[in-house]
């Protein structure tokens, strides 16, 4: 956006109306992460301590905020409480089971003893890289560090493996533990079910602890997550209709899992700026619809999208963020964003 007069955009400071878990999600390339970093950075010039975090492996956050950003928490702004985190779960202490500061007997700690060795690391088994992300989204909710976390999640299918986990985990929790209730007392079979390599008892015990204590964090999570007045999921999609159906797919999926979806976020619209946030526009390109064809035509298969959208969402939030003619980056960028979702 270089070609933006700072000074044109130096007053818009909207106040962040959001719950202290904000979620953006959808489809690759529709823009998730552009609608977070400005949701992160309106919120923390707001005065609001925000974490900016990515749970997306083909991170890009940096590129948006158009500053580093780091693989563990760390405040990246000096002037206003921003901080940010780009999850590496390859490189996670403690793996997708560990205990919360990574410690513990090898990959995974007293669960790894528990299921007859330390070689499962993060990328060994399916969903691992979602338990990770998971695990991490658990430990930043108790970061007193943050009063609001935004997080910029992975493509559609990836999430939902992430929403699945409490359920799955849950699962694998209760049966672990059923299993060694059941087993109590009875070490020297356990020794040949593991084919002579069997836990010994403080691995057990150990395992055990882990287990309850990952049960009670996953129920933390689910608490969270199913809570309107504590997350908004926002779902976001561009004008087309494809887009939009898949979206109406991610939302009952969604709604299948309680979790809120308070906002929709249609990107991309062939709109002046005007029309979708009280911004000065004349720093603003806005398409040709009455000169070019080619502008007028989408504007068309846009409208029929939107429209789809207004009434396939009725009942939430739907917000509209223009087509820019520039890239999208950068805190003056990412400010008149956050001036179209407020």
């Amino acid at each position: 956006m270089s070609d933006i007069d700072v000074e044109v955009v130096e007053d818009l400071s909207p106040a962040v109306d959001a719950p202290e878990y904000v979620l953006y999600g959808g489809k690759g390339g529709v823009g998730k992460t552009t609608m977070a970093a400005a949701t992160a950075l309106a919120s923390a010039r707001d005065g609001t301590a925000t974490l900016a975090v990515s749970t997306d492996p083909a991170h890009s956050l940096s590129d948006a905020l158009g500053r580093e950003v780091p693989a563990t928490p760390a405040r990246i702004d000096d002037e206003v409480p921003l901080y940010g985190a780009e999850i590496d779960p390859e490189n996670l202490d403690g793996g997708p089971f560990g205990a919360a500061d990574g410690a513990g007997a090898g990959a995974m700690g007293g669960l790894g003893g528990l299921l007859g060795g330390d070689g499962m690391g993060a990328g060994s088994m399916p969903g691992a890289d979602e338990a990770a992300a998971m695990q991490l989204l658990l430990r930043y909710m108790d970061d007193e560090r943050f009063d609001r976390v935004v997080v910029d999640t992975a493509p559609t299918g990836h999430t939902l493996r992430l929403l699945e986990l409490p359920d799955v985990m849950d699962s694998m929790v209760g049966k672990l533990l059923s299993l060694r209730e059941r087993m109590s007392g009875m070490m020297g079979s356990i020794g040949g079910l593991f084919g002579g390599n069997g836990p010994d008892e403080e691995q057990m015990e150990q395992g055990v602890e882990d287990l309850r204590e990952l049960s009670a964090r996953v129920e933390r999570l689910r608490a969270v997550l199913t809570d309107p007045a504590r997350t908004d999921f926002r779902v976001v999609l561009v004008p087309e209709a494809m887009s939009v159906s898949e979206s109406k797919r991610l939302v009952a999926r969604l709604d299948e899992f309680s979790i809120p979806v308070g906002t929709v976020v249609v990107n991309r619209v062939m709109q002046p700026l005007a029309e979708v946030a009280d911004v000065d526009p004349d720093w603003f390109v806005a398409p040709d619809l009455a000169d070019c064809e080619f502008c007028a035509r989408r504007w068309e298969v846009q409208r029929g999208a939107l429209a789809d959208a207004q009434e396939l969402f009725r009942g939430h939030a739907v917000k509209r963020v223009p087509l820019f003619a520039d890239e999208v980056r950068g805190e003056e960028a990412l400010r008149v964003v956050a001036a179209c979702l407020d």
